[in-house]
Protein backbone atom coordinates (compact mmCIF):
# COMPACT_ATOMS: atom_id res chain seq x y z
CA UNK A 1 0.00 0.00 0.00
CA UNK A 2 3.10 2.37 0.45
CA UNK A 3 6.47 2.41 -1.17
CA UNK A 4 9.25 5.12 0.44
CA UNK A 5 12.67 5.07 -1.14
CA UNK A 6 15.48 7.46 -0.14
CA UNK A 7 12.82 9.52 1.53
CA UNK A 8 14.85 13.33 3.04
CA UNK A 9 13.27 16.27 4.44
CA UNK A 10 15.42 19.25 5.25
CA UNK A 11 14.20 21.65 7.82
CA UNK A 12 16.30 24.75 9.17
CA UNK A 13 19.15 23.50 6.90
CA UNK A 14 19.44 19.90 7.97
CA UNK A 15 17.80 16.45 6.75
CA UNK A 16 15.50 15.39 9.56
CA UNK A 17 14.65 12.70 7.83
CA UNK A 18 17.30 11.16 6.09
CA UNK A 19 17.06 8.52 3.31
CA UNK A 20 14.24 6.54 4.98
CA UNK A 21 13.03 2.97 2.94
CA UNK A 22 10.16 1.98 4.24
CA UNK A 23 7.36 -0.38 2.66
CA UNK A 24 3.73 -1.11 4.29
CA UNK A 25 1.92 -3.91 3.41
CA UNK A 26 -2.20 -3.37 2.78
CA UNK A 27 -3.94 -3.55 6.15
CA UNK A 28 -0.40 -3.61 7.86
CA UNK A 29 -0.06 -1.27 11.17
CA UNK A 30 3.44 0.38 11.33
CA UNK A 31 4.37 2.34 14.47
CA UNK A 32 6.97 4.85 14.18
CA UNK A 33 9.08 5.73 17.48
CA UNK A 34 12.26 7.38 18.64
CA UNK A 35 13.86 9.73 20.63
CA UNK A 36 11.96 13.85 21.06
CA UNK A 37 13.84 15.34 17.27
CA UNK A 38 13.62 11.85 15.64
CA UNK A 39 11.97 13.07 12.55
CA UNK A 40 8.69 11.27 13.24
CA UNK A 41 6.07 13.73 12.61
CA UNK A 42 7.92 15.04 9.89
CA UNK A 43 7.97 11.74 8.22
CA UNK A 44 4.28 11.19 8.88
CA UNK A 45 3.93 14.69 7.25
CA UNK A 46 5.75 13.86 4.27
CA UNK A 47 3.71 10.68 3.85
CA UNK A 48 0.43 13.08 4.16
CA UNK A 49 2.04 15.34 0.85
CA UNK A 50 2.14 18.02 3.77
CA UNK A 51 6.17 18.28 3.80
CA UNK A 52 8.31 19.05 0.86
CA UNK A 53 10.46 15.88 0.58
CA UNK A 54 13.18 14.47 -1.97
CA UNK A 55 13.06 10.82 -3.10
CA UNK A 56 9.89 8.57 -3.81
CA UNK A 57 6.51 8.02 -2.43
CA UNK A 58 3.54 5.93 -3.67
CA UNK A 59 0.51 5.11 -2.17
CA UNK A 60 -1.62 2.19 -3.79
CA UNK A 61 0.90 2.09 -6.65
CA UNK A 62 0.56 5.60 -7.87
CA UNK A 63 3.26 7.84 -7.49
CA UNK A 64 2.36 10.90 -4.70
CA UNK A 65 4.20 13.36 -7.06
CA UNK A 66 1.64 12.87 -9.61
CA UNK A 67 -1.13 12.83 -7.45
CA UNK A 68 -3.43 16.21 -7.22
CA UNK A 69 -4.27 17.43 -3.55
CA UNK A 70 -8.09 16.17 -3.79
CA UNK A 71 -6.49 12.76 -5.30
CA UNK A 72 -4.20 12.15 -2.26
CA UNK A 73 -6.70 13.30 0.53
CA UNK A 74 -9.34 10.13 -1.45
CA UNK A 75 -5.97 7.42 -0.57
CA UNK A 76 -5.04 8.74 2.27
CA UNK A 77 -6.59 10.62 5.64
CA UNK A 78 -4.27 12.29 8.21
CA UNK A 79 -5.26 13.16 12.01
CA UNK A 80 -2.24 15.88 13.31
CA UNK A 81 -1.57 15.91 17.02
CA UNK A 82 -3.17 18.62 17.56
CA UNK A 83 -5.84 18.73 15.03
CA UNK A 84 -7.51 21.87 14.12
CA UNK A 85 -11.36 21.23 15.88
CA UNK A 86 -13.35 24.86 15.88
CA UNK A 87 -15.11 24.69 19.74
CA UNK A 88 -18.48 25.74 17.83
CA UNK A 89 -19.02 23.26 15.16
CA UNK A 90 -21.03 20.35 15.94
CA UNK A 91 -19.61 16.56 15.61
CA UNK A 92 -22.13 16.53 12.14
CA UNK A 93 -20.78 19.26 10.61
CA UNK A 94 -16.99 18.70 11.84
CA UNK A 95 -16.98 15.27 10.84
CA UNK A 96 -18.69 15.78 7.60
CA UNK A 97 -15.56 18.13 6.61
CA UNK A 98 -14.24 14.58 5.75
CA UNK A 99 -16.06 14.15 3.03
CA UNK A 100 -14.21 17.66 1.59
CA UNK A 101 -12.14 15.42 -1.31
CA UNK A 102 -15.25 13.66 -2.81
CA UNK A 103 -17.06 17.16 -3.28
CA UNK A 104 -16.99 19.34 -6.18
CA UNK A 105 -14.86 22.68 -5.59
CA UNK A 106 -18.71 24.73 -6.13
CA UNK A 107 -20.51 21.57 -5.20
CA UNK A 108 -22.60 20.51 -2.03
CA UNK A 109 -23.00 17.50 -0.14
CA UNK A 110 -24.84 14.37 -1.63
CA UNK A 111 -26.50 12.20 -0.18
CA UNK A 112 -23.76 9.63 -0.08
CA UNK A 113 -21.35 12.01 1.82
CA UNK A 114 -24.19 12.57 4.80
CA UNK A 115 -24.04 8.62 4.50
CA UNK A 116 -20.14 7.98 4.77
CA UNK A 117 -20.18 10.90 7.67
CA UNK A 118 -23.29 8.77 9.66
CA UNK A 119 -21.38 5.76 9.50
CA UNK A 120 -18.71 6.99 10.58
CA UNK A 121 -20.40 8.80 13.32
CA UNK A 122 -22.40 5.16 14.37
CA UNK A 123 -18.93 3.82 14.00
CA UNK A 124 -17.22 6.16 16.87
CA UNK A 125 -20.24 5.72 18.41
CA UNK A 126 -21.21 9.75 18.54
CA UNK A 127 -24.83 9.43 17.03
CA UNK A 128 -26.38 11.01 19.81
CA UNK A 129 -24.04 13.92 20.00
CA UNK A 130 -24.11 14.62 16.39
CA UNK A 131 -25.68 17.82 17.61
CA UNK A 132 -22.82 18.68 20.46
CA UNK A 133 -20.30 21.54 19.96
CA UNK A 134 -17.19 20.44 19.96
CA UNK A 135 -16.18 22.58 22.71
CA UNK A 136 -18.27 20.55 24.95
CA UNK A 137 -16.74 16.98 24.30
CA UNK A 138 -14.68 15.72 26.97
CA UNK A 139 -10.94 14.72 25.78
CA UNK A 140 -12.16 11.03 24.67
CA UNK A 141 -15.40 11.89 23.05
CA UNK A 142 -13.23 15.01 20.78
CA UNK A 143 -10.38 12.57 20.05
CA UNK A 144 -13.39 10.06 18.39
CA UNK A 145 -14.79 13.07 16.79
CA UNK A 146 -11.14 13.37 15.37
CA UNK A 147 -11.34 10.00 13.98
CA UNK A 148 -14.78 9.92 12.69
CA UNK A 149 -13.80 12.70 10.33
CA UNK A 150 -10.83 10.87 9.34
CA UNK A 151 -13.13 7.34 8.42
CA UNK A 152 -15.51 9.95 6.74
CA UNK A 153 -13.07 10.60 4.08
CA UNK A 154 -12.86 6.55 3.13
CA UNK A 155 -9.78 6.94 2.46
CA UNK A 156 -7.70 3.21 2.41
CA UNK A 157 -4.31 5.14 4.67
CA UNK A 158 -4.68 6.13 7.71
CA UNK A 159 -2.03 8.43 9.24
CA UNK A 160 -2.10 9.18 13.30
CA UNK A 161 0.30 11.06 14.96
CA UNK A 162 0.46 10.64 18.47
CA UNK A 163 -3.25 9.44 18.46
CA UNK A 164 -3.17 8.93 21.84
CA UNK A 165 -1.10 11.79 23.61
CA UNK A 166 -3.80 14.09 25.27
CA UNK A 167 -5.92 10.74 26.63
CA UNK A 168 -5.89 9.28 30.24
CA UNK A 169 -4.93 5.32 30.43
CA UNK A 170 -8.07 4.17 29.66
CA UNK A 171 -8.88 6.84 26.88
CA UNK A 172 -5.35 5.52 25.26
CA UNK A 173 -7.03 1.97 25.48
CA UNK A 174 -10.37 2.62 24.09
CA UNK A 175 -9.08 4.22 21.29
CA UNK A 176 -6.08 1.90 20.17
CA UNK A 177 -8.68 -0.79 20.18
CA UNK A 178 -10.64 1.44 18.08
CA UNK A 179 -8.42 1.90 15.53
CA UNK A 180 -7.25 -1.76 15.29
CA UNK A 181 -10.84 -3.02 14.88
CA UNK A 182 -11.23 -0.16 12.31
CA UNK A 183 -8.10 -1.33 10.68
CA UNK A 184 -9.55 -4.82 11.03
CA UNK A 185 -13.05 -4.25 9.87
CA UNK A 186 -12.14 -2.01 7.36
CA UNK A 187 -9.04 -2.86 6.17
CA UNK A 188 -7.37 0.23 6.63
CA UNK A 189 -3.54 0.60 6.39
CA UNK A 190 -2.17 2.72 9.45
CA UNK A 191 0.91 4.20 10.18
CA UNK A 192 1.33 6.07 13.58
CA UNK A 193 3.67 8.01 15.80
CA UNK A 194 3.59 7.01 19.46
CA UNK A 195 5.82 8.43 22.24
CA UNK A 196 4.33 5.36 24.88
CA UNK A 197 6.56 2.25 23.82
CA UNK A 198 4.55 -0.21 25.61
CA UNK A 199 1.52 0.43 23.98
CA UNK A 200 2.87 0.63 20.51
CA UNK A 201 4.63 -2.69 20.84
CA UNK A 202 1.09 -4.08 22.02
CA UNK A 203 -1.00 -2.70 18.93
CA UNK A 204 1.05 -2.42 15.72
CA UNK A 205 2.11 -5.69 13.63
CA UNK A 206 5.32 -3.51 13.03
CA UNK A 207 7.68 -1.30 15.17
CA UNK A 208 9.93 0.97 13.27
CA UNK A 209 12.37 2.58 15.24
CA UNK A 210 13.75 6.31 13.70
CA UNK A 211 16.78 7.89 15.22
CA UNK A 212 18.65 11.01 14.10
CA UNK A 213 16.05 10.78 10.96
CA UNK A 214 17.09 7.37 9.70
CA UNK A 215 15.70 3.84 10.29
CA UNK A 216 17.91 1.83 12.84
CA UNK A 217 15.76 -0.68 13.84
CA UNK A 218 12.28 -2.21 12.67
CA UNK A 219 10.38 -5.68 13.16
CA UNK A 220 8.35 -7.46 15.86
CA UNK A 221 8.40 -5.91 19.79
CA UNK A 222 10.88 -8.58 20.31
CA UNK A 223 13.38 -7.15 17.76
CA UNK A 224 12.64 -3.85 18.20
CA UNK A 225 11.66 -3.10 21.74
CA UNK A 226 15.30 -4.12 23.87
CA UNK A 227 17.04 -2.76 26.59
CA UNK A 228 19.92 -2.19 24.45
CA UNK A 229 18.38 -0.15 21.82
CA UNK A 230 16.17 1.78 24.30
CA UNK A 231 19.87 2.64 26.09
CA UNK A 232 21.37 3.86 22.64
CA UNK A 233 18.61 5.39 21.46
CA UNK A 234 17.05 7.07 23.92
CA UNK A 235 19.25 7.32 26.68
CA UNK A 236 16.83 5.67 29.04
CA UNK A 237 17.91 3.21 31.90
CA UNK A 238 14.79 0.44 31.42
CA UNK A 239 13.27 -2.86 32.27
CA UNK A 240 11.23 -5.13 29.52
CA UNK A 241 9.48 -7.30 30.88
CA UNK A 242 6.57 -9.33 27.99
CA UNK A 243 6.68 -6.37 26.16
CA UNK A 244 6.22 -4.14 28.56
CA UNK A 245 8.50 -1.07 28.77
CA UNK A 246 9.17 -0.30 32.75
CA UNK A 247 11.23 2.61 33.17
CA UNK A 248 14.47 2.09 36.35
CA UNK A 249 15.93 4.61 38.44
CA UNK A 250 19.57 4.66 37.77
Amino acid sequence: MIDVRGLSVELGGRDVVDGVDLSVADGEWVTVIGPNGAGKTTFLRALAGLAEARGAIEIGGRAMSALSRRALAKLVAFVPQLPFAPDGMTVAEYVLLGRTPHIGYFGTERRADLEAAQRALTTLDLGELGERRLGTLSGGERQRAVLARALAQEAPVLLLDEPTSSLDAGRQQEVLELIDALRLDAGLTVVATMHDLTLAGQYATRLVLLSEGRIVAQGGTGEVLTEPLIAEHYGANVRVLEGAVIPVRR
